[in-house]
């Protein structure tokens, strides 16, 4: 589905936007920016770029680039084969071809609940794989869901649980530009609460924040009562069947986003020689005395780099003399025993000296925090009188994160 449309004039001049689904910061459009800096003539553009969150889609016509935010959806897939693989959807492409059916009508969205869609279609199993074989049936289901035809449209009646349970996830993903200096030019965090709801009969949720004002550019799962929101700022709604996504939020004031690792470097090539100094050293910044994890470190080096000799205090590094990949996999950072890498790096003889230093890109996640401060007080049902499990999880982890050198 399309999130947003820009209007970009040939120098690239954003003159007009239009949102529908939710708003998205004008920054999506760097990814477009960077795409075209590379492209010799507008015409050679990519018509779909990649980003983190999104894809950008782009069509050239009388000087003027429309580029549209859309987002992919193959959750479905996730939900009724476990993963998506191209072998796992060649082994059941007649429920594939069934359930993109029910998705869209005349390439249109109509059903894109996974509760109402698993009703409608099937999921596949052995049994009912040998049954379809021998019977000849199919899996699409006797009659219209349940949910159809309520004014809950996205939860099926008659839900039966042994084990009654909620879970959610706020997962952030922090995007940002930092300088040679350390200063932050641009950073902004893309959140989503995801959500696990497996509870008995038609429960009806309110789940509060303690700060929910950090909350910006708010898209909701349409089970979500928006004027409730509106006036008490709580999320009061009766859930799907499963899992979904709750809402999807966006933090961009520059005052709100705390950048939880830092980077010390040292990058210099010289004039008159051939060898150059490399050293870098990651360190955690604003965690909440939480451990950065999964760090890896990336960077395209300068054409003019022949090969790298470097050291790493800790992991494993990787350089490709081909591509000018450098690659750098840290593990966890320990704040007592900072990683280093260091070492020097030699240039192709007669080569100049690099115009400029390469950027570091980092990858990491930091589990039991969010970023932005956003923290749920409580959570409580009503409409149903048993007492179900309750969690909530915190994520934080990187986007595209670059340090300039």
């Amino acid at each position: 589905m399309i999130h947003s449309l820009f209007l970009i004039n040939a120098s690239g001049d954003i003159f007009l936007e239009k949102h529908w689904k939710s708003v998205v910061s004008r920054s999506v459009c760097d990814y477009f920016f960077e795409a075209q800096e590379r492209a010799s003539e507008a015409e050679n553009v990519p018509p779909v770029i990649p980003t983190p969150h999104h894809y950008l889609l782009s069509v050239y016509r009388h000087k003027i680039f429309f580029v549209a935010v859309i987002q992919i959806i193959i959750s479905f897939a996730q939900d009724y084969f476990g993963v998506c693989s191209e072998l796992m959807i060649k082994d059941n492409v007649v429920v594939v071809y069934e359930v993109l059916e029910e998705m869209l009508d005349n390439g249109f969205p109509l059903a894109t609940e996974s509760n109402i869609l698993k009703e409608l279609i099937k999921p596949p199993t052995i049994l009912r794989t040998v049954v379809n074989t021998i019977t000849g049936s199919t899996n699409v289901g006797d009659q219209l869901p349940t949910g159809q035809l309520s004014v809950v449209p996205w939860r099926r009646t008659g839900v039966k649980y042994t084990n009654n349970e909620a879970y959610f996830d706020v997962i952030e993903e922090i995007d940002a530009i930092i300088d040679k200096s350390g200063s932050t030019i641009t950073a902004e965090i893309q959140g989503v609460i995801d959500a696990c709801v497996k509870l008995t009969g038609m429960p009806d949720l309110t789940l509060s924040f303690m700060n929910p004002r950090l909350l910006d550019d708010v898209s909701f799962h349409p089970c979500v009562r928006f004027k409730r929101w509106e006036s008490e700022r709580i999320l009061s709604f009766i859930p799907p069947d499963g899992n979904f996504r709750l809402l999807s939020y966006h933090v961009s004031a520059q005052n709100l986003v705390a950048i939880p690792v830092y980077v010390k470097h040292n990058i210099s090539f010289r004039d008159s020689s051939s060898l150059g100094r490399f050293e870098i050293t990651v360190g955690p910044k604003q965690t909440m005395g939480k451990t950065v994890e999964g760090v890896m470190v990336t960077s395209q080096m300068p054409k003019g780099v022949l090969n790298m000799t470097l050291t790493p205090s800790q992991g494993t590094h990787i350089f490709d003399p081909v591509t000018k990949l450098l690659s750098w996999d840290v593990g966890k950072i320990n704040p007592q025993k900072l990683p280093s890498l260091k070492g020097s790096v030699s240039l192709q003889a007669g080569a100049s000296k690099p115009d400029e230093n390469p950027t570091i890109n980092l990858q990491f996640k930091i589990q039991q925090l969010a970023i932005s401060g956003l923290k749920v007080n409580r959570l409580d049902m009503y409409g149903e009188k048993y007492k179900p499990f309750k969690g909530i999880k915190y994520m934080t982890k990187a986007g595209k994160f670059q340090v300039r050198t």
